[in-house]
């Protein structure tokens, strides 16, 4: 009976001849544990390389595709080490072919690859590239669909390789194939219709002139597969009829990777209300980017809309009158501002010098009266002034005119390193409106000092030979609250090889440990103290260092020779002994064993006393010499 393989699938009389669906859960136990038994006991094919797992394969979808059709795989590989991976490929894996009975047509024992052999498909041979790997990213693979497919569940074994071909990690991912009718029912090979819902049960960002307007809308993918590259970008128009906000910023696009369906993507905005916009509603047109996978195909797009409510001044009515508070007036801004001290740090006194300037070119202000709200943390305001209040009193400002208030705050002790905000609020009165109102909010920086302490130094042994090691141990606690950054150890002495150990980032209130080995390199010519260098960077990389001390003494290799003796030593047979020693011998080698000992004790203290005065001596001589 002949045996064949095949990567694609072959002909029969000139017909097609199909594999059934994961056919092997037919087959009878016995042939199921011989074939088992066979591919245990076969080393690898011609080919196939050895490998380790340091990616892993993961798809959380099982997809259709018809005979005859293409079909997109997709799948997630995650990064299962330590570092990024560069120029990656990924392709089928179509070693294994098919095998089955060609006289019999018994073709149910086989594995069927799903996929038709072009040169079009990638495989281990001829792989995709997908450029680096960071954590995680989306992939695909596809090809057509083999003719001679029954309906059914098949594997398509896919791999992820490095640029030298070597094998990361595979999987085989599971799919669906019906067969195509050829006609006009083959309603799912038709283009998929993709949707984007925006803003789904929210409410109209409403904003207050002269306010900021800071609003998030919700953009959902109401499409029936996940898209790609998404780029959300609103539609600005320097017509204040069309656009009702300032255009600050150089790019207000909103970029994704991907979004699955379903899922829901925040879009977050901080606008300036135009000053000479009415009162009303503003259709926005947003138009969405996507690709249709992450390969990076054409882009396609989507446009919708929605609106915003803007409160400022009416329009005039048909009979030409106007609001009667549509008058001009001054504009007041922060020009800028600095601190006394530069840094500031949490629970320390500071003075705030602010910049005010009338922005106006023409409009002065008069009877200005500033108000300072800080931002508040659990219910309390971090920035607190000295004398208690909180206002400062300015008589006028022309127009383009700067003049700065000077405010002596103090910083809250327990606040988290961050930025935090200082409302500025204006009352003031111009020729033409009187009691108009202005808000700014400058953010003020505070700094928290890095913290941290050490636990008990646990040396074992405490002592050792010149050559030996001693295992250092003990815990660095971050007393403050801000992580240490690329913490780094460092044990250095006259008596040791210097070492560095790396510790890693310290989070707040959490604790880094230190375990290492320190190898005595020199006798100990001092009072045995190692020092321990502590340093740790913040999160601008500059770098900090703390030293701490701890004891160990390395002594001169063991000289006495007396780890040569043994209790069960041998007399000289050839001398006229019996072969053992007798009891008062033994005894006797023990006594002198003792007292060897203690002499080599003594010579050792004595030695690293003498070592200890020479240093000593020769360190006055230098001073003398320098004196």
């Amino acid at each position: 009976m002949s045996r064949k393989m095949h990567n694609n699938y072959i002909t029969d009389s000139g017909r097609r001849r199909g594999a059934g669906p994961l056919a092997f859960l037919k087959m009878p136990l016995l042939l199921l544990l011989a074939a088992a038994f066979t591919v245990c006991s076969v080393p690898f094919p011609s080919g196939m390389k050895a490998w380790a797992s340091e990616v892993e394969i993961t798809s959380d979808k099982i997809p259709h595709g018809k005979t005859g059709k293409k079909l997109n795989l997709s799948f997630r590989i995650k990064n299962t080490g330590n570092a990024s991976m560069r120029d990656l490929t990924i392709g089928f894996d179509v070693s294994g072919g098919e095998i089955w009975d060609e006289e019999d047509g018994d073709r149910e024992a086989g594995y069927s690859f799903p996929f038709e052999m072009t040169q079009a498909l990638p495989t281990t041979e001829n792989p995709k590239p997908i450029g680096k790997l960071g954590d995680e990213k989306t992939v695909s693979l596809s090809g057509v669909v083999r003719r001679d497919l029954s309906n059914g569940y098949y594997k398509a074994p896919v791999v992820v390789m490095d640029k030298d071909g070597s094998w990361l990690g595979q999987a085989d991912l599971t799919i669906w194939v019906t067969q195509s009718t050829g006609s006009s029912d083959d309603e799912e090979d038709e283009p998929k219709t993709y949707d984007f819902v925006l803003g789904e049960g929210q409410s109209t960002p409403d904003g207050v002139y002269p306010h900021v307007l800071d609003f998030a809308l919700n953009l959902r993918n109401n499409s029936p597969a996940t898209v790609y590259n998404v780029k959300a970008a609103m539609v600005m128009d320097a017509d204040s009829e069309k656009f009702p906000f300032e255009i600050n910023d150089a790019n207000y696009d909103r970029m994704f990777e991907k979004i699955e369906v379903d899922e829901t993507v925040p879009l977050t905005y901080s606008f300036a209300i135009r000053e000479d916009v009415y009162s009303g509603y503003y259709p926005i047109t947003m138009k969405i980017y996507y690709s249709k996978s992450s390969t990076g195909d054409e882009l396609q797009t989507y446009e919708t809309l929605f609106y915003v409510r803007i409160h400022n001044k009416d329009k005039e009515d048909e009979y030409g009158e106007f609001n009667e508070h549509d008058r001009e007036r001054a504009r007041l801004v922060v020009d800028g501002y600095t601190t006394d001290p530069a840094t500031i740090i949490a629970g320390q006194e500071f003075e705030l010098v602010l910049r005010m300037k009338n922005a106006s070119s023409s409009i002065s202000a008069t009877n200005i009266l500033y108000s300072l709200e800080s931002e508040k943390v659990s219910d309390s305001a971090v920035f607190t002034t000295e004398s208690g209040s909180s206002s400062v009193a300015m008589d006028s400002l022309r127009p383009g005119e700067v003049k700065e208030i000077r405010v002596r705050l103090l910083s809250k002790a327990g606040v988290d390193q961050r930025s935090y905000g200082m409302t500025i609020k204006a009352k003031y009165d111009s020729p033409e409106f009187k009691n108009a109102e202005e808000s700014m909010v400058v953010d003020i920086p505070v700094k928290q000092i890095p913290r941290l302490n050490t636990g008990t130094f646990e040396v074992m042994p405490d002592s050792i030979n010149v050559g030996a090691e001693s295992n250092v141990m003990f815990a660095i606690n971050n007393t403050g609250k801000v992580i240490l950054y690329n913490v780094m150890v460092k044990f250095e002495a006259d008596s040791i090889q210097t070492v560095d150990t790396y510790v890693g980032n310290i989070k707040p209130g959490e604790t880094g440990n230190v375990d290492c080995m320190v190898v005595g390199a020199a006798p100990t010519m001092d009072d045995g103290k190692i020092k321990v260098t502590i340093t740790y960077e913040d999160e601008n990389g500059a770098v900090s260092s703390e030293e701490k001390e701890l004891s160990l003494l390395v002594m001169e290799e063991d000289l006495s020779g007396m780890e040569d003796f043994e209790m069960g030593e041998y007399e000289d047979v050839s001398a006229g002994g019996t072969g053992f020693m007798e009891n008062d011998q033994k005894q006797k080698y023990l006594a002198v064993a003792a007292v060897a000992a203690i002499a080599a004790v003594a010579a050792v203290a004595v030695l690293v006393i003498r070592r200890r005065k020479k240093k000593a001596s020769q360190e006055e001589e230098e001073d003398d010499e320098i004196s």
